[in-house]
């Protein structure tokens, strides 16, 4: 399979075909999604409530967007990161 581009989405939107996206934290999960054929991995502030246990996002930082982000990119070689 080859490497996911944001290229390749607008090439699947004007086909009308559909993509797969999931949010990743770590580099397992997103060995084992990217493995799969998962097209997206995203890392968003909805981490503060599921491994942080905040009661929303806002303690969310740009940090640890940042290392979660380099932490899912050691774990994947096809899929699309978006943070």
């Amino acid at each position: 399979m080859s490497k996911i581009t944001s290229s390749t989405l607008r090439t699947f939107k004007s086909e009308g075909k559909k993509f797969t996206a999931l949010t990743a934290y770590d580099a397992s999960f997103a060995n084992a999604f990217d493995s799969e054929g998962v097209d997206v991995l995203l890392v968003g502030d909805s981490m503060g409530m599921v491994l942080q246990g905040h009661n929303d996002t806002l303690p969310v930082t740009v940090d640890d967007i940042a290392y979660h982000t380099r932490c899912v990119r050691r774990g994947i070689e096809r899929s699309l990161l978006i943070a």
